[in-house]
Formats: structure tokens, sequence, C-alpha cells
């Protein structure tokens, strides 16, 4: 034990001094969770000029914090078993990545250590206090309240909020990510995160039914696959420990692929998961409409439409991949049928580019109707974007395992891209979908005129 003691100080000495040692975040043990643990914040500073060894500050001693630049403040939630939060550390460097900015650990694991979520519940007042008092100071150094931007993680997130009221709602912006529901849910607006303690407030919901509050905080809340069973977190409590905070942390791990470049999660205005599901509400991003709204870090950019609104509120879903940075790409496949009779079923679909690359999407939460003459559009969702489709395949099912097999008659089937509305719509005429058997295809470019 003292070997790996010895092992962490010599990996967080800093360069410029090889006497002064890199402070980190609390680490606590099980034990210290049984026995509780009285409140003490410390406040940990990372800029770019230390950007892998944290600064501890308060309210006289300010390290490198600049006062003129955006400080973004990071306060984490309950933590029944004293460890860490295994995301922070990216979480900071993905920040520092993006802009050069202050990012502030707010490190209350002191206090958020206990097995008992209400004593943990019941500190969240005292530690935006604390932030208040720092912040106080640093607006008599020259800081902005503009500038101020605080990430609050489940029960972090309603800390937040505590410090926002406390300035009148004049912060510049705060994030809550899934905000804690026990004991939060149904409350008064003074007593959690609400719409009015920041300038611009977003909000991920990824743990509606369990650990997460479930009715809108923000100006804009994102409801990620409906705000409920995050695709790649188990199912069951086989899953252990996993099993009860997979869902509630997958928030941070969509805003932290919101600072990558890779990744920009789009998500669509909408009044429910199931109209968006359903293709209606993804005319945000097309041509002569406004932009679509961006999860995480860029939520912000979306800020300007929301003063258009009374009251400046949404909601927003998307869909996401079970797998890191989560990304999903929207097309609708539109579907004219000749059949003389109404079919009902589901449409799987397969896109395959010429290097070899294949993505599929099942479009199944409810059967489609598809009736003769009539236009059905299917917004599927695909893990890969690929740019140049060479071939598509189309299968049909009612879903029935007994009973007979149906044809779907296809007149005209059009693919067109969301994310990429400028790119060619593929086209295929004259098609008979033999149920629960793959049609595969080349498709042809739509007439320009066609819609």
């Amino acid at each position: 034990m003292l070997r790996l003691y010895f092992f962490i100080s010599l990996m967080c000495l800093v360069k410029s001094d090889p006497d002064e040692t890199c402070p980190s975040f609390t680490r606590l043990s099980f034990h210290s969770a049984v026995v509780g643990t009285g409140l003490n914040v410390k406040l940990m500073l990372y800029t770019r000029k230390n950007q892998t060894c944290a600064q501890v500050i308060n309210s006289t001693v300010f390290g490198n914090l600049n006062m003129t630049k955006k400080t973004t403040f990071i306060v984490h939630g309950f933590r029944p078993t004293g460890s860490p939060p295994v995301w922070m550390e990216d979480l900071v460097q993905g920040l520092l990545n993006v802009e050069d900015m202050n990012v502030v650990i707010v490190d209350w694991n002191r206090g958020a250590t206990t097995v008992i979520y209400n004593h943990a519940s019941s500190k969240t007042r005292k530690v935006a206090n604390v932030l208040k008092e720092f912040i106080d100071q640093m607006l008599v150094k020259g800081a902005s309240l503009d500038n101020i931007y605080i990430i609050g993680v489940s029960l972090g997130a309603h800390i937040a909020g505590f410090v926002g009221k406390m300035y009148n709602g004049q912060l510049g912006r705060i994030t809550g990510l899934d905000p804690a529901g026990p004991l939060f849910n149904g409350r008064p607006p003074e007593d959690r995160l609400d719409p009015g303690d920041a300038q611009f407030v977003d909000v991920i919901h990824s743990d509606i039914d369990a650990l997460g509050y479930r009715e809108p905080l923000g100006n804009i809340d994102f409801y990620p696959n409906g705000g409920l069973d995050q695709p790649g977190c188990p199912k069951t409590i086989l899953g252990g420990l996993k099993y009860f905070k997979c869902d509630h942390q997958r928030s941070v791990y969509l805003y932290l692929s919101s600072l990558r470049e890779n990744c920009s999660i789009t998500a669509y205005p909408c009044d429910s998961y199931r109209d968006y599901r359903n293709g209606k509400c993804v005319n945000c991003g097309i041509p002569q409409k406004e932009s679509c709204p961006l999860l995480g870090y860029y939520a912000d950019n979306w800020k300007e439409y929301l003063k258009q609104r009374n009251p400046p509120m949404t909601k927003a879903f998307f869909d996401t991949a079970e797998e890191k940075p989560y990304c999903i790409y929207h097309y609708f496949v539109d579907i004219i049928t000749w059949n003389k009779n109404i079919r009902r079923g589901s449409i799987t679909i397969k896109l395959k580019d010429k290097a070899g690359n294949i993505t599929e999407s099942k479009i199944n939460h409810e059967p489609a109707i598809f009736q003769k003459y009539h236009q059905v559009s299917l917004l599927a969702r695909f893990n890969q974007d690929l740019d140049k489709v060479s071939t598509i395949s189309l299968v049909f099912s009612t879903g029935s395992v007994i009973g007979p097999k149906y044809k779907l008659r296809v007149l005209r089937m059009k693919l067109r891209s969301l994310a990429h509305p400028e790119r060619p719509q593929l086209c295929r005429y004259d098609l008979v979908l033999m149920e629960n058997i793959e049609n595969v295809f080349q498709p042809i470019l739509c007439p320009k005129l066609q819609m």
C-alpha cells in the first residue's frame, strides 16, 4: 500500500516545482459512506496553464483563475461508495480542449459520501452557499456573471439551481445532467433546478423512471431515447451495480460526446417521444427552417430560437447508439404502395457502400399503415453515416409467427438524409416485398423535382 501511495505521489508532481504535489479529488471508502461524512467543500482549478495538475483555490486564493475568461464549475452528486467520479478527468480535459477557460471542480465528496441519500441531499444548499461566497469574491475581482457556467450532475444540478437563485437568474448558463429525482420530484421551483435560475438552462434527462427527474427543468430539456432505458445499459439486476447507475450516468457521457469533434448529436424539438419516432418533429435543419438544437456543450447555440417561444422552453428528443460516441444518423424512408388492401407492418432497411460498410435500421417501434397510393414516411436511425450508398435492402414484416405471408407492393421507395439534406435522394420503383424475405437492389437518383 505504501508503494501505491508513493507511486501516485510521483505521478502528480508539478513539473515546475518538484516539491509540490498535485491535489486530487477526495477519495473515500465504503466505510466512510457507512459511518457518514461531514461536509467539506474543496475547489480545484484547472486551466490550460495547469491542465493536468489542479490548484486548490478559495475566496482569498485564486491561483491561475483568469477573471476575464469563462469559469465552468463542475458539481458532482451523491457518492454512496466514496470513490471519485470516473468521468471527472475526461470532462475537465474535454472542456479545456474546446475553449480556453477556467474549470473548477466542486469537490464535496465529504458530505456526498453516505449510504443514506437523504443525508447527502440535505447538504446541497450548504454547498450552494460555499459557491456563492466564492463567486461573490470573483465578482469583486472583476469577473462577470455572464461568464459563469455551472454543470451539475444529479444532486449537483439542484445545487447549481440554488446558486442561480441567489443571483436572481443572472448566471450565464446552467447544465443539469440527469438532475436527481428522489426527494425533488414534485417540489416547487424554489426547492430545485428551474428554467429561471440562469440566462440559459439546458437539461439532459436519461433516467426519468428511477434516479432522475421526470419533468422539464430547463429552457430546453433533452430526452435521449425518451429518457428511459438507455441502449447498452443492463436491463436486469443481473447487470450488478451498473444496472442501477448506467442510465443515470449516460447523461454525462452524452455530454462528453459533444466535446469530441467526431460526434455532434442532433435533437428534435417535439411534444413527445412517440411523435419524434413517428417522424412528426424533424423539420428543423432542412432549408428555410431553424437549425436543430445540438446536445451538450453547444446547446446554447439554440438560445436565440428559444427567445421566440412563449414561454422560452421546449423538449427535444433523439435516439442514441449503444456505444460511444453514441451518434445516430437520421434518414427518411418514404414508401408509396399499391396494394389493394391495407397492410400493417414494419420495415428493416440496410445500407451498404462500395467499401463494404453496412448499417441497419429496424423501424419497428409501432406498425406502419400502408394504404394504396398513400406515402408513408418512416424515420430510420443508423449507427453509421454512409456518404455514398451503393445498395439498399428492405424487409417487410407483419410480426406474425403463424398465418399467411403477405406481400407489400412498393410503387416507389425514396431515401433522404436529414443530417445532410443537400445529398442526392435515392429512389427505387416497382418493388414487391415478400414478407420476411430480404430484397436487395441498387438505388437510382430521384428526379430533382420530387419532394
